[in-house]
């Protein structure tokens, strides 16, 4: 193959008690982008629809982790990206992380896949490092190992995949504001009391064990976060009310994805979905905010060929 034209999905990081950990794969939303070799040597981002992004590789989320696995390779030849950007850039849904995975995936396909998930991983965070300032792959791992997945090391990097229970639907709700990663990450405090991180850890590991058992009552008990939600949710307007509708439409729990603006909400059954679909968008319809929203499954195969 010469050309490979991939799906790179959007994720849902932090998921509530996981910050900076625990993520999860969308199924409907995400980007579209074409690679192929070229004679040229070199990462060459050749066309970018939708958004205002830059073209050199090296101020570009996709080319800086493109950049990273070419320099890891040996090949008289280059690589041409053209991004389709579906996920607005600073949505909370792992954009810059989409556009990161997707150019190292097209091009491990492209010559051959010497490099597993967990290798690419280590490629895109030079890429994902860029948008936020700092390495992180709780948006990455999800979009490269499709599913929920939980990062236990970033150095050295080690991931573990956990299980998504069937009938388990994601609802996001997308306020057409910005927030930058770097600038959520500004709020959250320094040090945290004790009794606050003991709470933090026991919701996430009664999570994944809820996750690997599909307890349903368990993900529901679990989906709250003491940390880090109270501080970040002062930056996005209604965010209380969305939670709290969301949560008596029947909602397992809510809160915020990534760094937000985006806030997402975990129910069983695509029916109870739609109807927390229904009730979080009737806050923001009060409201002069725009905004999107989403309905989907779990994407259990994360980053994919479609042409």
């Amino acid at each position: 193959m010469n050309e490979i034209k991939i799906f790179s999905p959007a994720t849902v990081a932090n998921v509530a008690c996981g910050f900076d950990v625990l993520g999860f794969c969308l199924d409907s939303v995400g980007d579209d982008m074409v690679i192929r070799k070229t004679d040229k040597k070199g990462i060459h981002i050749t066309k970018i629809e939708n958004f205002d992004l830059p073209f050199e590789a090296e101020l570009n989320v996709a080319g800086v982790s493109a950049l990273a696995m070419y320099n890891a390779i040996n090949v008289d030849f280059g690589f041409e990206i053209e991004i389709y950007k579906n996920i607005k850039p600073g949505s909370g849904i792992g954009s810059s992380a989409a556009s990161a995975v997707g150019s190292v995936f097209g091009m491990n396909e492209l010559i051959g896949r010497p490099f597993n998930k967990t290798q690419l991983t280590e490629f895109a965070i030079k890429g994902e490092a860029l948008a936020s300032k700092c390495e992180h792959a709780d948006n990455l791992a999800p979009a490269l190992f499709g599913g929920f997945t939980l990062v236990k090391s970033i150095s050295p990097l080690q991931i573990l995949e956990i299980p998504a229970p069937d009938d388990l639907f994601a609802t996001i709700i997308h306020p057409q504001i910005e927030i930058k990663t770097s600038e959520s990450r500004a709020v959250l405090p320094k040090e945290v009391p004790l009794s606050d991180a003991i709470e933090q850890w026991a919701n996430l590991g009664s999570l994944v064990h809820a996750l690997h058992t599909s307890d349903y009552n368990l993900i529901s008990n679990s989906l709250n976060d003491v940390i880090v939600e109270p501080y970040r949710s002062q930056l996005i307007p209604h965010f209380n009310e969305v939670k709290q509708a969301a949560l008596l439409a029947g909602a397992l729990g809510a809160g915020i994805s990534g760094s937000g603006p985006s806030i997402f909400s975990l129910s069983k059954g695509l029916e109870t979905a739609t109807k927390v679909k229904e009730a979080m968008a009737a806050i923001y319809s009060k409201t002069d905010i725009a905004f999107e929203i989403h309905v989907t499954k779990i994407n259990t195969e994360g980053v994919k060929i479609i042409s």
